[in-house]
């Protein structure tokens, strides 16, 4: 049964990668997010229109904007054919390290799959949302999935999708740091290395199989120990300003560890005590005045939903 009131639905910021998972970890944040409102076209109307934009300048032409492409795929795959036209209200800066593309995907199918009378599990959104991430930034699930799900959550395989929700460790927080500088997703996939020596592949394959061994077990000391990159976020480190010395303060102020949020330029760490993490987060925005770059901090729980009606 297609409903006819607007469906409106926000879906969260994420942080992925955490160190060692590169497109395989990913984690929903509290705070801000993208919001979709969805609305039936009249009937005969078929595909997806994009009304407006807020907060950001997008394409609005379906097939080039991640809500866009999430809804078609949405559609799709419910074997539906009507008319959906979309408002998107873009609350999180595009090329931030966030997961924006992925939180206007999320939305959008969740909102879509709502108004046609939600045929679909969630997990089964993720699929459309790969599909609409496949636009903007590769076929990878690291964002996509937290943003619709929640929580922490490892991505398997992406063809065919398999992933799995891991356990957070009670009372875990994350702090980011958000530069004003856009570092295109794009430009950061460049500066990866086509090659990663033996040394550097088994250690970041020790440091996720601890981290996931940490979520499970509690450990924090352990979790804090394995979040480092010895591939990708060597590479990248070198196009944030002050995205070095911002993990450098994290540490400095007490988080069990730090690392690059995503594509970057945004710098998350973890703590356990609400105290650590305001000087954590003041220690980060210092190291990026220091670059020039005036910073936006937040703290979120390490355990939030993902895609929800508003």
């Amino acid at each position: 049964m297609i409903e006819r009131d607007a469906i409106r639905v926000f879906a969260p910021a994420t942080v992925a990668n955490l160190g060692p998972g590169f497109d395989v970890l990913g984690l929903a944040l509290d705070g801000p997010g993208d919001t979709v409102t969805a609305r039936a076209l009249p009937t005969g109307a078929t595909g997806v229109r994009i009304a407006s934009v807020r907060g950001a300048s997008l394409p609005t032409e379906a097939e080039k904007n991640t809500a866009g492409v999430a809804a078609l795929a949405t559609l799709r795959a419910a074997g539906v054919d009507i008319g959906v036209e979309l408002e998107l209200e873009k609350g999180l800066p595009i090329g931030s390290g966030l997961g924006s593309s992925a939180a206007s995907a999320a939305a959008a199918a969740y909102a879509v799959n709502l108004l046609i009378g939600a045929p679909l599990r969630k997990v089964q959104l993720v699929d459309p949302c790969i599909e609409a991430e496949g636009v903007v930034a590769g076929r990878h699930a690291d964002n996509v999935a937290p943003a619709l799900l929640g929580g922490l959550i490892l991505v398997r395989a992406v063809d065919p999708l398999d992933i799995v929700r891991l356990p957070v460790p009670e009372g875990l927080l994350v702090v980011t740091a958000t530069p004003a500088f856009e570092l295109p997703t794009a430009k950061a996939r460049e500066a990866l290395p086509s090659e990663v020596p033996l040394s550097g592949m088994v250690r970041n394959s020790a440091n996720l199989a601890a981290l996931v061994s940490a979520c499970y077990s509690g450990d924090l000391g352990l979790l804090g120990r394995c979040l480092f990159d010895d591939v990708v976020a060597p590479a990248r480190a070198a196009l944030i300003p002050g995205g070095a010395a911002a993990i450098a303060a994290a540490s400095t102020a007490g988080a069990l560890g730090a690392s690059i949020s995503g594509a970057g330029p945004t710098v998350f760490a973890l703590c356990h005590s609400r105290v650590t993490a305001t000087r954590v987060a003041e220690g980060m925005v210092a190291a990026f005045e220091a670059a020039g770059l005036d910073a936006t901090p937040s703290i979120s729980p390490a355990d939030c939903p993902g895609a929800r009606r508003v």
